[in-house]
């Protein structure tokens, strides 16, 4: 075999490792939405006991994602991947336990997991495909996302298959067991050993640095209304009057659209001087669907669905992509996405809890929906900020520096 056909078939290796892996990181949390009707039903938890249990993974992605460059460190990044499969599994599975707080107890240690795994991979990228990072940031994006489709497509029917939703719950971890498997028997083959250390860009140095604020900032932002939507969007289209059935579909099609514009966003990226352009319109889409499914007329929520999930795919695809563009290599890639998605994602974590309280409180959906546009519009000034063509590297003095 010759070097460059060595070199693809390695690149499509790792490739087919971080779909696997992105396929995993967000069923577990798609697949509640659907069913939280069912949960309060069956358990009596309050709409505020329903919002802690929507929040808590969130809050978990946002505590756990800093330990990732940690544990990268001193035990590899594809050892410390299996250990986050290991977890999730675990944690899908304790979710499934007929005992309330083992609800609670597995969604944590979900988080937890998801948390360590998703902060891994913008690093594994900016190492395995330096020059392409930001296309493929765009692949595993969309495993991401198709993985959120079926995870709320697929909530319901594995319930009445399962005769409950414990079961349907629980059967996730099987998606985990096959991506454990792949990545541990394929992860010697892939693996280069870890990256090799350079001077300075400490997390220390990073918090120091505006642009590392404004990622982490938009990355909050915009992952708050997905986790608004992937926890509440069933319940608030129930509000508007829709079955349960053709909720969870909707919002299973909304994530399923998400992998058209998780793929394509980098490339619209690359078409202009800077992200800015590129990070407004998919907001726009955002703020345009949320309104058309909770304000517009019925006729329109086709339109609400497809322009809702081409918004989301493309946010989080940028935001993503984002942390490899605004880094000169691998390991400030590493420590800038444990910040972004660690300080994002406890931001974030605000979302699904602040509409928790705002249903606990009967207020309409009016306010509800004014509210999600707000945070849209929170998102587009930091996304302004965040987009331009900056790059943070160390200089030759070993100064961690924007340029």
């Amino acid at each position: 075999m010759t070097e460059s056909q060595s070199s693809t078939r390695r690149v499509a290796l790792f490739l087919l490792l971080m779909v696997l892996v992105g396929l995993n990181l967000r069923p577990a949390l798609s697949s509640l939405a659907p069913l939280l009707a069912r949960i309060q039903a069956d358990t009596g938890l309050s709409a505020l006991a329903i919002g802690a249990l929507t929040t808590l993974p969130v809050l978990c992605l946002g505590i756990f994602a800093p330990l990732a460059p940690w544990l990268s460190k001193r035990l590899g990044p594809e050892i410390t991947l299996s250990l986050a499969l290991v977890a999730l599994i675990l944690g899908l599975l304790i979710r499934g336990a007929p005992y309330v707080p083992l609800l609670f107890l597995g969604t944590l240690l979900v988080g937890a997991a998801i948390g360590i795994a998703g902060t891994l991979l913008p690093a594994l990228v900016k190492r395995e495909l330096p020059a392409g990072a930001d296309l493929m940031t765009g692949v595993y994006t969309m495993a991401l996302c198709l993985g959120g489709a079926l995870g709320a497509g697929l909530s319901i029917p594995l319930a009445e298959l399962w005769q409950g939703w414990r079961p349907s719950l629980a059967s996730w971890a099987l998606l985990g067991g096959v991506a454990l498997v792949a990545w541990v028997a394929l992860m010697p083959r892939s693996s280069r050993g870890a990256a090799v250390a350079t001077p300075g860009g400490s997390m220390r140095d990073l918090l120091g640095q505006p642009l590392a604020w404004q990622v982490t900032i938009y990355m909050g932002t915009q992952s708050s209304l997905a986790y608004i939507v992937f926890g509440w969007l069933p319940t608030l289209l129930l509000q508007r009057g829709y079955s349960e059935s053709e909720a969870g579909w909707f919002m299973a099609a909304s994530v399923l659209v998400q992998l058209v514009s998780a793929l394509g966003a980098p490339w619209l990226a690359r078409l202009g001087r800077d992200q800015r352009p590129a990070l407004l319109l998919v907001l726009g889409c955002v703020g345009a669907g949320l309104w058309l499914l909770l304000q517009g007329p019925i006729a329109w929520r086709w339109p609400g669905v497809v322009l809702l999930g081409l918004g989301q795919g493309g946010s989080f695809s940028l935001a993503l992509t984002l942390i490899v563009l605004r880094t000169a290599n691998s390991r400030l890639a590493g420590k800038l996405s444990g910040l972004a998605q660690g300080g994002g994602y406890t931001l974030a974590a605000t979302g699904p809890l602040a509409v928790g309280m705002l249903l606990q409180m009967e207020v309409g959906l009016t306010a509800i929906t004014a509210t999600l546009l707000l945070i849209v519009a929170v998102a587009a000034g930091f996304a302004m900020l965040a987009g331009r063509n900056r790059r943070l590297d160390v200089d030759v003095g070993g100064r961690l520096a924007t340029h």
